[in-house]
């Protein structure tokens, strides 16, 4: 059995990804029962999604990095999509060869991916270049994602903002709601739904349903992230019932 170590830079307070993640992962072991998975996290102090806070926890993210490569991770994965994103166009790019740098010089090179451009890379796997994205955050904020995943070639349809800044709440919301939620989308010019454009909002349990109710793809920034883990790894990208962008297919 070949074992893989995941490591995650997380929010202190995010509490979805070392869930989603892991159960994607490890929901792969019928399919491949030959892999084995386990799990690392280092954690950035951030309790509200507000600019500030989110720009001073980027910088502790050098620290994160740090401490994972001490654990010698098959992977490190910047687990804060806006944190990235509310930093300007590109940013994700800047921030992966830092968070390099910071590896080699710890004595452990370790291919580094951000969920921001996880998303971005997971939408043009899939061929397409119009979304339509759900958020928990404030409108300002979800408009800076707008112009993120924009900047990077990719049409943002529509966008919704359930308006939640409390970190922790955020990690509270019933993915179930998100069947409701979606309705409100405008999905016409849309080519896929990013359900949760926020790796902390839970989404996992409801991304096939939506998927199969809606009839075009769904994905949000942990499946994307957990596509690139794969990826990296060298290993099929496909999860059971997590969408079409872990279907196998890419």
């Amino acid at each position: 059995m070949k074992s893989y170590r995941i490591g995650q830079i997380v929010p202190s307070s995010n509490t979805t990804m070392e869930t989603e993640i892991p159960a994607m992962l490890n929901g792969r072991h019928a399919l491949f029962p030959e892999e084995c998975f386990t799990f690392h996290s280092a954690r950035m102090r951030m309790m509200h999604v507000t600019p500030e806070e989110l720009k001073n926890m980027d910088v502790q993210s050098d620290r994160c990095a740090q401490e994972l490569t001490d654990a010698r991770c098959d992977v490190l994965a910047y687990a804060c999509l806006v944190a990235i994103m509310c930093q300007g166009p590109g940013y994700h790019r800047q921030s992966e060869t830092r968070l390099s740098r910071v590896a080699e010089e710890n004595g452990a090179p370790t291919p580094i991916i951000s969920s921001a451009g996880a998303l971005c890379d997971g939408i043009k796997a899939m061929g397409f270049r119009k979304v339509a994205i759900l958020t928990p955050y404030m409108k300002p904020l979800t408009q800076q994602i707008a112009t993120y995943i924009e900047s990077e070639g990719i049409e943002v349809t529509d966008a919704l903002s359930l308006e939640v800044s409390d970190n922790l709440e955020v990690g509270r919301l019933d993915p179930m709601n998100l069947l409701e939620h979606v309705k409100r989308l405008d999905m016409a010019q849309a080519d896929a739904v990013v359900l949760s454009a926020c790796v902390q909002m839970p989404s996992l349990p409801a991304i096939q349903l939506v998927e199969d109710r809606l009839g075009k793809p769904v994905l949000s920034a942990a499946v994307a992230t957990v596509y690139r883990i794969l990826k990296t790894l060298d290993l099929k990208a496909e999860v059971p019932r997590a969408g079409h962008l872990l279907s196998g297919e890419f």
